[in-house]
């Protein structure tokens, strides 16, 4: 099978977001072909290079998301009336404007949520027709007759209130933002030799990358599987949130990627969720319940098996020590844990925190490391165990690669107890990391973490330290229930969160998927004879037995020519012995 796989900022890139998983995906199924479309966000990311691609993977195209090439299309007036109208539909159903009167199905209210889906898809894939049939959407997304329309719709009777308040700095961002995400429609990927070669495509996010698969379903019927590990709009409402920009961009953008969402999850034939909880999300943003299959993520257990296992683990765990390992950033909550741990020091005055972890890509991440090691030498003066002896501060700020900590097992392996404080959270991966090291944990109740932990550990409510303190003293004055937790914590990452059982998932709904679609190809031999499947779901035979080639516009021999009628065979002799009859 030929499986699309559609990405945006990450597979195959080296700094990509999704690409370890896309990874791990496309090395444990071998018995597919896989052809990767990649959407790259920034130069530095094209710059870096691509990863080491298995022989699996036929091609690579890349289109970048980071810089529009003008392609030199200039619309006629006609064209450029075909564009108003389409852009124009798509910009009332984000603006929130009523359709014209007359306008909706028979017997459908005019403000329905499926007649404003249908609204939306149909703008959207009237865009697409324009951009195949006349050229890029680039130059006409950036033009005036484009600010024109966009202001119409936020002007319109009925229009979101917040739409209205735009300003001119307001739209021109709004435009910018829709020409980049838009810019998927433009692409020449949507050929028989190109996405019209796949059995199916897979997207590994929602928004923009889950575009060219809407569209290779649209002209071609090629089957969308998507897969969101991280709900992309709930993403943008996140970072929307902590951006100063106005309210009506904000507005406009997020109903915008609403609409797109729920497009996305309409055509999909499957949507993957890697948590109960992105699942939620997706329902609410109109998935359908029974499209939805929950794979959680694949971790490589390998890598964990010694400290897991107690060959490293029992050596280097030390029993008073508290470990958090992630990317430092607000969202983990680092100030709640330092307001934690100074409380666990009164109960327990030996006890020791290392911070692992370095700060994220965001410019605010590293003003927020600096507040955090502030705050710990606020709070834990250094200490010494005589009036020789130099001081030391309880708390410690390491990265992975250091002598102390060479490795990202060692940083588990070297205390007793991992917490996690964060406020924000989609699949923590770190906890299943840490669950994978056998190593019991206390975790505030955001996200996944109770569907991850099961009953493997302890939760206790965010932004608050006392609980926090109090799950965390329990704990360390335990040991033998720490243990119990962290060998079932360890045989629960085994039984759910392997790269094994991702891989065996997505197996079968790709060939759920294919064996539900029809056939939109035949395959005949240079004789013009069929092959009975010659396009199987599941067969890879090394080497090739017979030389096929796929039928285009000429027709096979045995559908020449006039029909053929059948003829009724004779009747069968009718014979007599003697002594019969008389």
């Amino acid at each position: 099978m030929r499986i699309g796989l559609l990405t945006e900022g990450g597979y195959p890139y080296v700094g990509g977001d999704a690409g370890l998983w896309c990874d791990r995906l496309v090395r444990g199924l071998g018995q597919h072909e896989f052809d990767v479309y990649a959407l790259s966000r920034t130069e530095r990311q094209e710059d870096q290079g691509w990863i080491q691609l298995p022989p699996q993977v036929g091609r690579v195209r890349t289109a970048p998301l980071w810089t529009a090439h003008s392609d030199g299309v200039v619309y006629g007036r006609r064209t450029r009336r075909r564009f108003a109208e389409a852009y124009g539909e798509l910009l009332a159903t984000v603006c929130g404007a009523p359709r014209a009167a007359g306008a909706e199905a028979p017997g459908e209210p005019e403000d329905s949520a499926d007649a404003e889906a249908d609204r939306f898809a149909s703008a959207l894939y009237g865009l697409a027709e324009l951009a195949r049939d006349e050229g890029g959407l680039a130059g006409a997304l950036r033009s005036e007759t484009a600010m024109r329309v966009l202001e119409r719709a936020c002007r319109a009777p009925g229009a979101l209130r917040t739409a209205r308040t735009a300003r001119v700095p307001d739209l021109l961002t709004v435009a910018t933002h829709l020409e980049r995400t838009l810019r998927p429609l433009s692409l020449d990927w949507y050929e028989d030799d190109a996405l019209g070669s796949a059995d199916l495509c897979h997207a590994a996010a929602g928004g923009a990358a889950a575009l060219p698969g809407l569209l290779a379903r649209h002209f071609l019927g090629v089957p969308l599987l998507v897969t969101e590990y991280g709900v992309q709009l709930r993403a943008r409402y996140l970072a929307a949130a902590t951006l100063e920009e106005a309210p009506a961009v904000r507005a406009l953008l997020a109903a915008f990627h609403g609409r797109l969402a729920t497009e996305v999850y309409r055509a999909a034939a499957i949507v993957t969720p890697g948590n109960t909880h992105a699942r939620r999300w997706q329902e609410r943003c109109g998935a359908d319940r029974a499209k939805l299959r929950t794979v959680h993520p694949g971790i490589e257990a390998a890598r964990f098996a010694d400290v897991g296992e107690g060959v490293r683990g029992s050596r280097c765990a030390d029993p008073d020590t508290l470990v958090w390992v992630g990317r430092i950033e607000p969202s983990k909550d680092l100030i709640s844990l330092l307001h934690a741990f100074a409380e666990v020091r009164r109960a327990e005055p030996g006890t020791r925190l290392r911070i692992v972890g370095a700060p994220a890509e965001a410019p605010e991440a590293a003003t927020y490391l600096t507040h955090c090691k502030a705050l710990a030498a606020q709070l834990f003066p250094d200490e010494a165990e005589g009036a020789h002896a130099v001081g030391d501060n309880p708390v410690s700020f390491e990265e992975i690669g250091g002598p102390e900590i060479p490795s990202l097992e060692e940083a588990y392996a070297c205390g007793a107890l991992v917490v996690l404080s964060s406020v924000v959270e989609g699949f923590p991966v770190g906890l299943v990391e840490a669950m994978f090291c056998g190593r019991a944990t206390v975790s505030t109740d955001v996200g996944a973490v109770v569907e991850v932990i099961g009953g493997t550990g302890l939760v206790v409510p965010p932004r608050n330290p006392r609980a926090l303190a109090e799950a965390c003293v329990a704990l360390l004055r335990d040991p033998e229930r720490r243990e119990r937790l962290g060998a079932a914590a360890r045989a629960r990452a085994l039984e759910l969160f392997t790269v094994e059982q991702n891989v065996t998932a997505f197996h079968g709904i790709y060939l759920e998927i294919v064996s539900h679609s029809p056939v939109r190809r035949v395959v005949v031999d240079d004789e013009g004879e069929p092959l009975p499947f010659g396009v199987p779901a599941e067969a890879h035979v090394p080497g090739r037995w017979t030389v096929t080639r796929f039928m285009t516009e000429r027709r096979p021999r045995w559908a020449e020519g006039a029909p053929v009628r059948a003829t009724v065979p004779p009747p069968a002799p009718v014979r007599v012995f003697a002594g019969e009859g008389a």
